[in-house]
């Protein structure tokens, strides 16, 4: 039975930095009142648990023999290392022993022992990953970031409705404002999928508002964009790409004269604040939504502060009952689920 808090399983060997970023990170999260199953190798994690004050902290620790490599092919790392700390998080979930999995550990890997292991929400086809966006406004969800690179119209249409329960119950909006990423904003504009998948969504009981371009996303006017991983994964390291070339670029131009440095001390507080809107380690990592159990997908390089939040996330998706509202949304868009239902069904 899962206790009253959300329990919460860190992978701690992977990302670039394993136990010494992982161990911290769980710890500060301990610290603000989440329970916390360390998974890895135990005495390196008892090594780093040694260095820091764990009293009164819900902690505990579970030894898994293997790690997955970052350069590993998922496959494999499903039949050859079933002690991985990966696929021993996973299984505690699906055991009932923990609520739900953070990694920085191969993104490939933590998906599929996602699949696999935790297993699927009844109705739901293929599990997918949200990327939450900094706007001009508030944040934005975009799905798909990567975990699918084709799709189909319902596939786009249940990741619609596992988002728009994301932002509901994590990022806290209402009645999220839904859009469909095409190459233009009137009815028709797109490829056979996204048309159909317009149709769908049209249907569906969600604030379906439309097609959103690409330069819609950061205008902030609408809550969820929905595309298929490919799109979704080129438009998230675009994104990424540009926000660190301007930075360095902005940075570069401050320092150039007397007078551009006086104005980096007078603007230090707004680019403080710039800073920390398109900074990824604020939310910590991509949701992996359709599972039993929820999975965070961190950045390799993750730090501390992007663990920490992850797991944070982790806990208001649990706490909130995110699961059985997606459920409930599919229930209602019987025309939607009914795709997923058939393909658990078959498998």
């Amino acid at each position: 039975m899962l206790s009253k808090t959300p329990r919460i399983a860190v992978d701690a060997m992977g990302g670039d930095f394993g136990p010494r970023v992982n161990v911290p990170a769980a710890l500060r999260a301990a610290e603000q009142g989440a329970s916390i199953i360390l998974v890895g190798d135990e005495a390196q994690i008892r090594d780093e648990l040694s260095r820091c004050k764990t009293e009164g902290l819900d902690i505990h620790v579970v030894h898994a023999s293997q790690v997955v490599g970052m350069d590993e092919k998922p496959s494999d790392a499903l039949r050859r290392k079933k002690d991985s700390s990966i696929q021993v998080a996973c299984r505690l979930v699906k055991e009932g022993q923990a609520d739900g999995v953070v990694s920085a550990g191969n993104s490939g890997a933590v998906v599929a022992c996602g699949m696999f292991t935790i297993g699927r929400i009844a109705g739901i086809d293929r599990p997918a990953l949200a990327g939450i966006m900094p706007t001009e406004k508030r944040p934005c969800i975009l799905i798909d970031v990567g975990a699918n690179v084709d799709s189909k119209a319902f596939h786009l249409a249940q990741f619609a409705i596992m988002a728009d329960v994301l932002a509901r119950d994590v990022l806290g909006v209402p009645k999220p404002r839904v859009g469909l990423l095409s190459i233009g904003e009137e009815e028709g504009k797109g490829n056979s999928v996204v048309k159909e998948a317009f149709d769908l969504l049209r249907k569906s009981s969600i604030n379906f508002i439309g097609n959103a371009e690409g330069r819609d996303i950061f205008a902030g006017n609408y809550d969820v964009v929905v595309c298929d991983g490919f799109v979704g994964n080129v438009a998230l390291k675009l994104s990424e790409g540009l926000a660190r070339s301007f930075g360095n670029l902005l940075k570069g131009e401050l320092k150039r004269g007397l007078l551009s440095k006086l104005g980096t001390l007078l603007s230090l507080g707004a680019l403080t604040r710039f800073a920390k809107l398109v900074d990824y380690a604020e939310y910590g990592g991509a949701p992996l939504l359709g599972l039993k159990g929820i999975v965070i997908v961190c950045h390799g390089a993750s730090n501390v502060k992007a663990i920490t939040n992850a797991i944070r996330m982790a806990s208001t998706f649990t706490a909130n009952r995110a699961h059985q509202h997606i459920e409930r949304d599919l229930e209602a868009n019987s025309e939607i689920a009914r795709f997923g239902r058939q393909s658990a069904k078959a498998s």
